[in-house]
Order: structure tokens, then sequence, then C-alpha cells
């Protein structure tokens, strides 16, 4: 078996026809290793006796600025040569992903694709299989327990998701996809790669890049499926037996830093699950919890929230509710978008987490609920600051437009999360203030790193 088969579902049905190649539409899984959707595909390719044509196409993506996409193809440039070397062909093209995968699959006699789950990917890969020449097959590789087998509806919160998937996280943490061996070499295909497309040479995008540049992102981490595992592999070594302990201390170097690259597909959840299972130790159950029932809530909330996971309509009835009732209250600050953006509110540690975000591409998890609670208690209205909220992270965390952001952005609004006591501003939401900050660990030594 290369895939359980509940990873695999039919998107558009019917038997392998004619074709000069298999093809996978590579979008969200961009890695050349422990990609259950890849070895699925080599497979089919291996059965069918034809090469295999990886494709990823370079989209506009909403928000996205030059440091996203240096990100992306910093690491696609080499999966490509992975895949180069596998003996798989691999294009990159530029434009809506459905309609140029749609154009390739009239050559291929079969199409495999990844799973995505925000509204863009899903309704990518709807119109991808009603334009397909070909059968489509898509495959879950972004969740240790596959999506639609975890649940099949919409989680009130960790607790009722835990009891559905802890069980299931060891079996399937253990599967390993066997490295399909391809039978006919695919380099010599008539289709262009694209090559050009993936030299940045370090500079200023060119003009077809749609993202623009964001100033003082001088802390992003490297891109690649490389610097993942050699990054995970250090945090093994020395952070997680202390990943309970040290994980909501912004000033230490407690957390693995895996975001950015599950968010780009270029490491498995499975691998960082199972090397995690294997390491065992202190802070193995606290990682797992992270890995999958905390983000695979976030994916369960897109999935099954499809046209509201980002906007205000969104969120619980009850948080709603209650953050209108208050919205009138008074408000000790406002600040304005544009203040939040450039960090100018009286408070050292928000604005600390603010820059944080924009100079590394990501908030520490602690300091980004304080974060997204304060744009809340400074802005005019509650819905203006959920916008902002997620504004601000979708610009600029390396791991923005993501399930996890905007469940992370609706649980400071109260999803997946109970009603509190009552306090002007946020009603019956949670409340996070400076004094717990301080209370927790060394607010000041994290506001100075990140003046």
């Amino acid at each position: 078996m290369i895939v359980e088969p509940e990873r695999l579902s039919v998107l558009k049905p019917g038997p392998p026809g004619r074709g000069d190649f298999v093809l996978y539409w590579m979008q969200h899984a961009q890695r050349a290793r422990e990609n259950p959707a890849l070895e699925y595909a080599a497979s089919e390719a291996a059965r069918l006796r034809l090469p295999l044509a990886v494709l990823f196409v370079l989209a506009p993506y909403p928000s996205a600025t030059a440091a996203h996409y240096r990100f992306l193809l910093g690491g696609l440039a080499e999966t490509a040569r992975a895949l180069e070397a596998r003996g798989a062909r691999f294009i990159l093209r530029r434009g809506e992903p459905p309609k140029v995968a749609a154009e390739l699959s009239r050559r291929a006699a079969l199409a495999v694709c990844d799973a995505g789950w925000t509204r863009p990917e899903l309704a990518w890969r709807r119109e991808f299989a009603e334009r397909s020449a070909c059968p489509v097959i898509r495959v879950d590789g972004e969740a240790v327990v596959p999506v639609e087998s975890a649940s099949d509806k919409l989680e009130w919160s960790a607790f009722t998701l835990r009891r559905k998937i802890e069980g299931a996280v060891p079996a399937y943490a253990a599967r390993i996809p066997p490295v399909v061996e391809l039978r006919r070499d695919a380099r010599g295909l008539d289709l262009d790669g694209g090559a050009e497309l993936l030299r940045t040479e370090g500079g200023p995008l060119r003009p077809e890049y749609p993202g623009d540049r964001v100033p003082e992102q001088t802390a992003l981490p490297p891109p690649g499926e490389e610097a993942a595992r050699t990054g995970f592999e250090s945090f093994l070594n020395t952070g997680l037996d202390r990943y309970d302990a040290d994980r909501n201390d912004p000033t230490l170097d407690g957390t693995s830093g895996m975001s950015p690259y599950l968010h780009f597909g270029q490491v498995s959840p499975v691998l960082l699950a199972r090397k995690v299972l294997e390491r065992g130790g202190a802070g193995a159950a606290p990682f797992i919890e992270q890995l999958t029932v905390r983000r695979e809530l976030s994916l369960n909330l897109v999935r099954f929230l499809p046209d509201a996971y980002d906007r205000w309509e969104g969120l619980p009835d009850w948080a709603r509710r209650t953050l209108r009732d208050a919205a009138g209250d008074k408000r000790d600050y406002l600040y304005s978008r544009s203040d939040f953006e450039a960090a100018r509110t009286h408070d050292p540690y928000w604005n600390a987490a603010q820059n944080q975000l924009v100079r590394s591409g990501s908030i520490h998890n602690y300091m980004r609920m304080y974060w997204g609670k304060k744009i809340l208690e400074w802005s005019a209205e509650p819905r203006e600051a959920y916008g902002t909220a997620l504004y601000l992270n979708d610009r600029y965390a390396l791991d923005g437009r993501d399930p996890n952001g905007y469940a992370g952005v609706a649980w400071c609004f109260g999803r997946h999360d109970r009603p509190w006591a009552g306090r002007a501003v946020f009603g019956t939401v949670r409340y996070m203030n400076a004094a717990g900050l301080r209370r927790k660990f060394d607010a000041d030594s994290y506001s100075r790193v990140w003046a």
C-alpha cells in the first residue's frame, strides 16, 4: 500500500486514458520527500509505464509579499533538483493554477493533486476537476490524521477533536510512504520547465512576481526541505526535552520553528510526529498536542466553515454577541491599522511582538495571543479589530494565509474557547494583560530584543 486509502479522494472518476505522462499538480506539498501525493503519482506512473511530470503554478496569492515568494521559490528550487535527479520532470508556470493544470492535463493519462483546505485551494481543485481532460485523484498529506477521516463536522474545541484523533496519531505517524522507482525517465519530455522563474539571485524580485517588498524583514529563516529537517533535528537534540517548560517563554528558543515549513509544505507533519514519538521524553506529548490536535483543529475549521473561517460571521454566536454588546465600552487607547502596522502603541510588549512579526515573519505563539487580544482592546470596534489582526498576520507572517493563522486570530475573538467572566470591551471573551506576561517570563527582556 503506497498511501492509506483514507488519504485518497476521487475528484474526477474514470480509468487512466492515453497520455504522454502522469501529472502531479504539486501546489501545497512543496517537497520531494515524505510526500504521499508524489509517491502515489509515482506509483501510478510506474504502473502505467509512463513518465512523471510535476507541475507547480506560481499564483498571485492575496496579501503575499516578496518575502513569501522568496521562501516559496527557495524551497521549490531545492525540490526541483531532487525531482529531476529522480527522473521526474519539474514544471514551473505562472497563471491561474486550475487553468494551467487543466491545460497540461490534455497530455496526461491521469492527474494527481495534493490537498489544500482553504477557500482558494478548495476552489482551485474543484475547478481543476471540472476542467481536467483526465481522471483526478486528490491525496491528503498535510495532516497526520487525514482531515476528512478525523471528523465529519465542525469541532467546537480542542477537547472534542482530541477524543477523535489522539488514539490514531501513533499509527499514522509510523507509516512511511515508500519511495517509488520511476520506470520511465521524464526529463526528455518536450515541456518547458520554467527554470528561469526560480532564479531570484537574492536581489529585488523581477516584475513578474506578484509580491511587493516589505521593509525590515531581516531575520527570516532559510527556506526549503533541507533547512526544515536540519532545524528540526536541532530542536529534537536541544529543545524537545524542555519543550513543555520553555515553549511559552518568548525569551527562550523553545519552539520548533516548523510553522513556515508546514505552511509551504516543505516538511511533512507525519515525519515530525514520527521523529518526536520515536524520541519520546517529557516534551513529546505536548509537542504532539500542538502538531496534531491544535493544528488539525485549524484544518477542521477551514474545511467545515469554508465560507466564513476568516470572517467576522464565522466567529461563534456567543462571541459575536458579547463583543457587539461591549462595542460601546470606553477604550483607554485607540489605534488605527497604520498605527498597529508601524508598531506605534504605548505598549512596548505589543510593539515588540509586531516588530518580531515584521522582521522574522513570525510571532512567538504566546505573544501572538497577547498581540491579537490587544488589537481587540485598542480598536474602535471589534469587527474592525478582527480585520486588522487578519491583515497583519497574512501580510507579515510567513505562515500567513494558513488554517493555523486563521484559527489563531479567531481564538483571540472567542473561537475554540468558552465564555469567561465579563469585563469592559471584551464582554465574556478571554482577556489578557501585560501583568500576565511579566508573571510568566521576562517581558522586558523580550521587548528590548525586538524594540
